[in-house]
């Protein structure tokens, strides 16, 4: 009989760096590969070897495109992988963007910690670039939702909606060897059942074994309405004139924030100053929503018409060159900037809160988890100084969060999404948390469903049964 183990190779005690090794006889199948991110510490083991090696992977199966579940393929590809990738439609249109994205922004940090030298690394080097980006995208092969695909010897996985963005996905893999069975169910980053934006997520009925996310396992999403608090801080920015910089992911949250400014503009609640998305990608993923109306609650004729599009508030402009990017510097208030990378770890709002932190007249609005260690975090905790480009800069500008427009189930939801389950699983991870959220969620599992549970650490190794 073939073992059959999984090792948690990310998002073990973090909420990022998502990998997870499947291994299964001979076979090595990889689910997510995702880019650490937040202390130097945890990024640094994106540029460790890696646990096995690449060309022993025999395929990688996305559960969604956002980096930190994606954004190590390029590296894995660079040493040496070469099998499939399996990725639901949107999921490979967006990763299509977002990858070489990516791998340019790779480059253009090796080469400004080059040029300014404040990089530990003497040179800064690339984790990968664009063009290994381009490279890995080939590799990705589209799977249909809801229809099991082989993708080995007596292996296939099953893709259902997951309901956090476009193409995320609740991965369901079945081994079947003669008369044995096993069902391994990973929930990915599940989404909500609010249908404020997205679809919500699909249940499944049974699994073996199960790995679950826990981002919000211990924190309930408020009932606070999230328009209400983006109101109240846009009209005071607007009445002082000020600049509202909104770091958020190019992908889902973007979207979303542009819905709510225009909801709120067509109603007269906000006035209607200038608004810049500072993010070549954020355009495109507009149009992919366009695409995949399957997914979301959106009118797709509304969405074709750039005067009534949901996602194009008032006085909207994308910017895309980067000379225009850096005229917003100059630029007086009031205005909106929304700009990546949502965690203020890398892109252009990170050049914005260089120039714009010191200035008592910004405010700096976080609309998505800040992970541990994160410059994000630091900001949004009330850190007096954060360190940009080898500088410490002051912060002197407001800072406010809206809570409640997580694209993450809270533990309430979660718990919704676990109640599908006829009967229990034989075991269950909890992944995708730091350590108070992780041992939250596994008490709120243990008092509703009295089920036995596990959060594993980084490269745990969990033999499992057939």
């Amino acid at each position: 009989m073939p073992d059959l183990s999984l090792t948690f190779l990310g998002a073990a005690g973090t909420v990022t760096g998502s990998k997870y090794l499947l291994q299964f006889g001979r076979a090595n199948y990889l689910i997510d590969c995702g880019l650490f991110q937040g202390a130097d510490d945890i990024e640094q083991r994106d540029r460790q070897p890696f646990y096995i090696d690449p060309r022993k992977i025999t395929a990688v199966v996305l559960s969604h495109a956002h980096i930190d579940h994606s954004g190590y393929l390029p590296k894995l590809v660079k040493d040496g992988f070469r099998g499939k990738v399996y990725a639901t439609q949107a999921t490979r249109d967006l990763v299509q963007i977002m990858l070489p994205d990516s791998g340019k922004l790779q480059e253009e940090q090796a080469f400004y910690a080059n040029k300014k030298g404040y990089s530990a690394h003497r040179p800064a080097v690339p984790l990968y670039t664009a063009r290994d980006a381009e490279r890995a995208l080939r590799s990705i092969r589209a799977v249909r939702p809801n229809e099991p695909i082989e993708i080995g010897d007596h292996i296939s996985v099953t893709m259902r909606r997951a309901g956090h963005i476009l193409g995320s996905s609740i991965l369901e893999f079945s081994i079947a060897l003669g008369r044995r069975r096993a069902t391994i169910a990973f929930s990915g980053d599940l989404g909500r059942y609010d249908r404020v934006f997205m679809k919500p997520p699909e249940p499944i009925a049974a699994a073996d074994y199960l790995v679950v996310e826990s981002t919000y396992g211990n924190r309930a999403h408020p009932a606070t309405s999230v328009e209400e608090q983006l109101a109240n801080v846009v009209n005071r920015v607007a009445e002082r004139k000020g600049v509202l910089l909104m770091p958020a992911f190019a992908v889902g949250r973007t979207q979303r924030m542009l819905y709510h400014l225009r909801r709120l503009q067509d109603t007269g609640r906000i006035p209607e100053i200038p608004v810049y998305v500072d993010s070549p990608m954020a355009s495109d993923v507009s149009d992919v929503y366009c695409r995949h109306s399957e997914e979301h609650e959106l009118s797709v004729d509304l969405l074709k018409d750039p005067e009534r599009c949901p996602l194009h508030a008032h006085r909207l402009r994308f910017v895309r060159a980067v000379e225009e990017s850096k005229k917003l510097n100059d630029m007086p208030g009031p205005m909106i900037i929304i700009a990546a990378s949502g965690m203020c770890e890398g892109g252009r709002i990170v050049h914005h809160l260089k120039h714009r932190l010191p200035d008592p007249a910004t405010t700096v609005l976080f609309v998505g988890y800040q992970a541990e260690g994160t410059r994000g975090r630091k900001i949004a905790t009330g850190a007096k100084e954060v360190r940009i480009h080898g500088q410490w800069v002051p912060l002197r500008a407001s800072v406010e969060t809206i809570h409640g427009i997580s694209a993450h189930a809270d533990w309430q939801d979660t718990l919704q999404w676990l109640s599908n389950f006829t009967a229990p699983p034989r075991l269950t991870f909890i992944t995708h948390g730091e350590p108070d959220a992780r041992e939250g969620l596994a008490q709120h599992i243990a008092e509703r469903f009295n089920w036995k549970v596990e959060t594993p650490g980084y490269k745990s190794v969990f033999p499992l049964e057939i």
